[in-house]
């Protein structure tokens, strides 16, 4: 009679432990109303509608007027980039942005992508959508959701998207051919910012779902780094049947486990017994100079931005040379630490003035930046290894593209914790932070075979059923 009743209690655990687990396995699709005021009782407008980025002399005459007026500081003797964005390659900066900086150019750049809005849980969602310019007979393009992150936005992808879009005309495989869709974070952008505390990566990719839906999209893919990644992740938590695979070029650990601190102290010595390879330990260590040191230096601003975005943020909204100061900086460091050493931050190496002031002024513009950066207090606000999402498995189909001068390395077998189906882990030759701005054929090619491994893969299944 004992055995039995162990029996039953054992069996009665064992089931509510594994439907316990199945409800775990995913994040609720939440019903949230981030618009201003109380949510109307009609339904929400759901008309996608064209947009088109546009300028006025009114706009153009207030940022002269606060470029002339600008005040700078003589930096140290010899101090670089060490003591954040020098002051003296500052001035070129304003001095080009001021002269020769042609905006009104570089918005007919933004607007030869199609771009639209629609609104979703209150919000006006800007979005770029770009379908291929033709397709082989009998074949289809792959829906691609490709998000940004801060400072960046979705100027990001336009060196990317003709590669992916179009990519035989750019001496790319064209075995698989995308259909890509970039929307701007609420709050970043032309996308209107939350008017209500708690919107977070989570609610965001809520928002970014609920799009792919809206254009028809039942099943697509999914890529991100910085706040992409970690909203491409949720949307992954949230919908696994309808994300195929999630492509990263950034990961990051928002919890370590006994192993992985063990494996800091032991790893350079013992690299196989923690599943590191040798370029795992040359990114990683020392860790006290490449890992703990590096953070230290670098995440200064994310401790500002998830405590007091708003004392920061407002004089940033109102100086465009210290909004270019303060964003342009990360584009040095971010794309590579080495460019601290540099009087001019090894800015112009990757990238030209024009991309870089391009994407300054989708802060400037809309007047964005404030709730650009409370976007930090929201995800981190609660405390960082809290919340319900960084404790779910993600059982979509992964994909990592590793940068090696990315801020902080973060090996396989670190990854494998959370993402637990990463069938494509790659160790990049260059490049940093900004992968799509930075080395676009390479994260493009990355893509591409990424895919082709899910593609790959489902069609063993279907052929073993």
């Amino acid at each position: 009679m004992f055995l039995e009743i162990f029996l039953t209690l054992a069996l009665g655990t064992i089931v509510y432990l594994f439907l316990s687990r199945k409800k775990e396995e995913t994040l609720p699709i939440e019903e949230e109303w981030w618009g201003k005021g109380q949510k109307p009782d009609s339904e929400e407008d759901t008309t996608v509608r064209p947009f088109k980025v546009e300028t006025t002399e009114a706009e153009l005459n207030d940022l002269f007027r606060r470029l002339d007026q600008a005040r700078f500081t003589e930096p140290l003797e010899n101090s670089c980039f060490q003591y954040g964005f020098n002051s003296v390659y500052l001035r070129k900066v304003v001095s080009y942005w001021r002269n020769q900086f042609n905006w009104k150019k570089q918005v007919e750049v933004l607007n030869k992508f199609p771009q639209f809005k629609t609104k979703i849980e209150g919000l006006d969602v800007h979005f770029v959508h770009v379908k291929p310019p033709s397709l082989p007979e009998g074949r289809s393009a792959k829906p691609l959701l490709m998000v940004h992150g801060w400072p960046g936005s979705v100027y990001e992808f336009y060196k990317i998207i003709p590669l992916l879009t179009d990519p035989a005309s750019h001496g790319l495989s064209d075995e698989h051919i995308f259909e890509v869709i970039c929307p701007s974070i609420p709050g970043y952008g032309f996308s209107e910012a939350s008017h209500k505390k708690g919107f977070n990566s989570v609610s965001a990719a809520c928002i970014f779902y609920k799009l792919m839906c809206r254009l028809g999209f039942h099943e697509f893919y999914a890529q991100g780094g910085d706040w992409g990644w970690l909203i491409c992740t949720n949307l992954a938590q949230i919908a696994p049947n309808h994300v195929k695979g999630l492509h990263l070029n950034m990961v990051s650990v928002t919890s370590m486990r006994f192993t992985q601190l063990l494996s800091i102290l032991l790893g350079r010595y013992f690299p196989g017994l923690f599943g590191f390879q040798d370029e795992d330990v040359r990114r990683m260590f020392p860790f006290l100079k490449k890992g703990l040191y590096r953070i230290l230096v670098e995440a200064g601003y994310a401790h500002i931005q998830a405590t007091k975005p708003d004392t920061v943020g407002c004089g940033l909204n109102d100086s465009p040379v210290g909004l270019a100061a303060y964003i342009l900086e990360k584009f040095s460091t971010w794309t590579d630490p080495e460019f601290r050493k540099l009087d001019d931050g090894g800015l112009e190496r990757k990238y030209s003035l024009d991309d870089l002031l391009t994407n300054v002024m989708l802060y400037w513009v809309p007047g964005c930046m404030v709730s650009a950066m409370r976007f930090y207090k929201e995800n981190f606000g609660k405390g960082i290894g809290t919340q319900k999402h960084e404790k779910l498995p993600v059982q979509v189909p992964t994909g990592i593209a590793s940068f090696p001068n990315e801020v902080l390395h973060t090996p396989r077998s670190w990854a494998q914790q959370k993402y637990i189906n990463i069938i494509s882990f790659n160790f990049m030759p260059r490049g940093g932070h900004f992968a799509a701005f930075e080395e676009p054929e390479l994260l493009a090619a990355d893509i591409q075979q990424f895919v082709g491994r899910v593609e790959k893969e489902e069609l063993w299944r279907e052929k073993g059923k």
